[in-house]
């Protein structure tokens, strides 16, 4: 099975801790020279100073908010200029606040839609051109089983998933003949900074311990644990490899089959 990277170039969403950080150490490890791109500068740089580094392996990384476009494109155009074409692209960003649908403004779902989709248009269009050229293409975005059973108390997320969705499945199809494959892979409960803030707002929301929480939670999983991020991180790599050629178009859970649904 060809899970080699070496030679190729990778971008890494979200990838200052979490899942970002997990997927970047992955493909680092495969051989993939790796630019993590987050907000946070310090934590940036520390992913940066663990990644597994090899000969000829020059990770780096740009510090950007996705809702800046200007800047982020900017950014992103110097590294394309100077390092050449990136094709592994994983589309990592946090999501929108918990709560109800019902509740959320209007301007909650177009500061959300805003976020997600225009962003990753724009990176998109930046990247396109160096994968056609290369013949070679990894679109992954990382979304959310909501994509598949709408999850309670994640309104505005449900929804940006969704479309986010429909965006990456319209793209598998038209992209496939240039050898670029596009695919959402659906993280369940995870150990992750998004976990400790849904467990914070679960326990506020019903007058309860976090540790109760987190107890009824895990009781509803068949594994009875939360994923660790190097699990879905697991799944993300196979994706980016040559292994996974014939592999477009999909919504692939790693959530330990907690989702009710095929």
């Amino acid at each position: 099975m060809d899970l080699d990277l070496t030679g190729k170039r990778a971008l890494v969403g979200g990838g200052s801790q979490g899942l970002g950080a997990a997927c970047a150490w992955q493909l680092a490890a495969l051989g993939a020279e790796v630019i993590v791109l987050a907000r946070n500068e310090q934590k940036l740089a520390e992913v940066v100073a663990q990644l597994p580094t090899a000969e000829g392996q020059q990770h780096g990384y740009i510090c950007a908010d996705s809702a800046d476009l200007p800047h982020l494109s900017t950014e992103l155009q110097a590294r394309l200029d100077s390092g050449g074409p990136i094709t592994i692209w994983v589309n990592n960003t946090g999501g929108p606040a918990p709560g109800p649908a019902h509740l959320a403004t209007p301007q909650e779902f177009t500061h959300a839609f805003s976020q997600h989709l225009p962003g990753s248009q724009a990176v998109l269009q930046l990247l396109l051109p160096g994968m056609r050229e290369q013949g070679y293409g990894r679109i992954i975005n990382v979304l959310s089983t909501s994509v598949k059973a709408p999850i309670v108390n994640l309104g505005v997320s449900n929804a940006i998933r969704a479309a986010m969705a429909n965006w990456a499945k319209t793209l598998s199809r038209e992209l496939a003949a240039a050898g670029i494959t596009v695919n959402n892979v659906l993280p369940g409960l995870t150990r992750t900074a998004r976990l400790e803030e849904l467990l914070a707002y679960r326990a506020q929301a019903a007058g309860r311990s976090v540790a109760e929480i987190e107890q009824d939670m895990l009781q509803e999983l068949p594994t009875r644990r939360f994923a660790e991020p190097r699990e879905f991180a697991n799944a993300v790599a196979f994706l980016a490899s040559p292994a996974a050629s014939y592999i477009n178009g999909i919504n692939l859970p790693v959530d330990g089959g907690a989702t009710a649904s095929l």
